[in-house]
């Protein structure tokens, strides 16, 4: 019986703190300015009919009622991006990576064969400043927490240079090398 390889991490923030009061912070917000926003565009109308208030008034008013609103639905559709994670999947040499908002949205960044890396290692090491160094290299960053432990990986696809750094515990480590191609894994 053949057994597979499988191993699944999350990367989420280890200090939660600020991203918590920023989160609540966001949500408030919105709600506030919905608010204030739904009752004074119920005004808008009669003030822009009212012949009493000049025309560079109305023109204030109304710009200002579609920058409140403007933020209040920015703030709608992108605060769950403030809780962002990374989620990478190892099946037998097959990495699958993706980024997932709030725990609520996810969104496939891609898949990837390990065999067709021609680089990789650690950030720490001298390898990776040469290829980051290299020129018209495309770079991914899927990683939430700077001082973990920081992977990249790099590739050609469709005449393109990539590379992409992810965060890696040691058993992730161990499952890549052991898939990687000879000489890929590189240290200095």
């Amino acid at each position: 019986m053949i057994t597979d390889n499988f191993l699944e991490e999350v990367a989420t923030k280890r200090n939660r703190g600020l991203q918590s009061v920023t989160y609540a912070m966001a949500t408030v917000m919105m709600f506030i300015l919905a608010i204030y926003g739904a009752m004074n565009i119920s005004v808008l109308p009669y003030m822009l009919t009212d012949g009493s208030v000049d025309m560079g008034q109305k023109i204030f008013s109304t710009v200002y009622m579609l920058i409140i609103i403007g933020v209040a639905v920015f703030l709608f559709l992108f605060r769950d991006r403030i809780r962002t994670e990374y989620e990478y999947t190892f099946t037998n040499g097959q990495m699958d990576f993706a980024q997932v908002f709030n725990n609520k949205k996810r969104k496939n960044l891609g898949t990837m064969n390990i065999r067709n890396v021609e680089a990789m290692g650690l950030v720490n090491s001298g390898s990776f400043r040469r290829y980051l160094e290299m020129k018209d290299v495309k770079r991914s960053n899927w990683f939430v927490n700077r001082d973990a432990q920081l992977f990249y990986f790099f590739f050609s696809k469709d005449n393109q240079k990539r590379m992409i750094i992810i965060e890696v515990s040691d058993e992730m480590l161990k499952l890549i090398k052991r898939y990687a191609a000879q000489g890929t894994y590189q240290v200095n």
